[in-house]
């Protein structure tokens, strides 16, 4: 399968390719499996903070475990939120992670220059979107500011934030960006909430998020582009179903399924166990929650 050529099928078919976050490296395998008895696509990703401050070491050690499991006509590896400011505030060599990333095999990256001004922005995932291209794969940028770890919205009420539309993505700033920075997939900012990283909040349950499906018609209408929604956990079901409608071709999942695994090993110290949970949850999510269970008839 062919990434820039599968989200696209998604967006012209008003279906969603999830891309589900691997922080722990035995989370991979059951993920793969699921997706593969499911009959959907989807994407295994690592993003940069999974091996800074989980265990998923590098991003080179997910491609091979992903090398291991990989479902032909099933899965894609994907690079996540490769920042080039992070959530430390502290600057990225990030075009040396993505080199590195499709070295190994990526077949599609993400830069995140979100917490740069909007020329800064462009440059930088011009700067990615040039060596990528190169190597004849796709990039994925964000523009606005999703809720959650990586911003100060954390501290102001879920409510008051969608009410006044803190940080979302602009229609002519998103404009503007998808013309100048040459990149494939847009990461929007639209009502979702990105799942929290300090050890006294990993285990707490995501505020039950909305999604402005006016603002994804716009972008869509605007940009013409799959416009993708991170922190795709815990937003109540009739706005993923109606978002993908308006636009979002590519969904990020993480808290849903790295909870499960951390639970489970709190429980019994016991891998195969959590492995059973990660696969029973992802079954769920595929099937009932994204709605993607059959899809490869469409997108593969």
């Amino acid at each position: 399968m062919d990434a820039k050529i599968t989200v696209r099928k998604a967006l012209e078919n008003g279906l969603v390719v999830p891309a589900f976050n691997i922080p722990y490296p035995p989370m991979l395998k059951a993920v793969a499996e699921a997706v593969r008895d499911e009959n959907s696509v989807a994407m295994i990703q690592v993003a940069r903070l999974e091996w800074e401050k989980f265990e998923s070491v590098s991003l080179e050690n997910i491609a091979e475990e992903y090398g291991k499991y990989a479902v032909p006509g099933h899965t894609l590896l994907h690079l996540d939120h490769v920042p080039v400011i992070d959530e430390d505030h502290l600057e990225v060599d990030y075009l040396s992670l993505i080199k590195r990333a499709i070295a190994a095999g990526y077949q599609s990256v993400m830069v995140d220059a979100s917490r740069l001004h909007l020329n800064g922005n462009i440059a930088a995932t011009k700067a990615v979107a040039d060596i990528a291209h190169a190597a004849g794969i796709p990039v994925e940028a964000e523009l606005g500011a999703v809720m959650g770890h990586e911003t100060a919205q954390a501290t102001i009420p879920y409510d008051e934030i969608f009410e006044k539309k803190l940080g979302f993505t602009e229609v002519a700033d998103a404009l503007k960006f998808a013309r100048e920075s040459d990149c494939d997939w847009l990461s929007v900012a639209v009502g979702s909430v990105h799942g929290a990283i300090a050890d006294n909040l990993k285990d707490q349950k995501k505020p039950a998020a909305r999604l402005d499906i006016e603002r994804i018609a716009e972008l869509k209408a605007a940009l013409g582009i799959p416009l993708v929604l991170h922190g795709g956990s815990g937003i109540e079901n009739d706005y993923i179903t109606r978002g993908i409608k308006a636009g979002i071709a590519k969904i990020n999942v993480g808290t849903e399924i790295r909870q499960p695994y951390e639970r489970a090993m709190r429980e019994k110290n016991d891998v195969e166990y959590a492995r059973e949970k990660v696969y029973t949850r992802t079954r769920e999510l595929i099937r009932d929650f994204l709605h993607t269970a059959g899809d490869a008839e469409v997108l593969a």
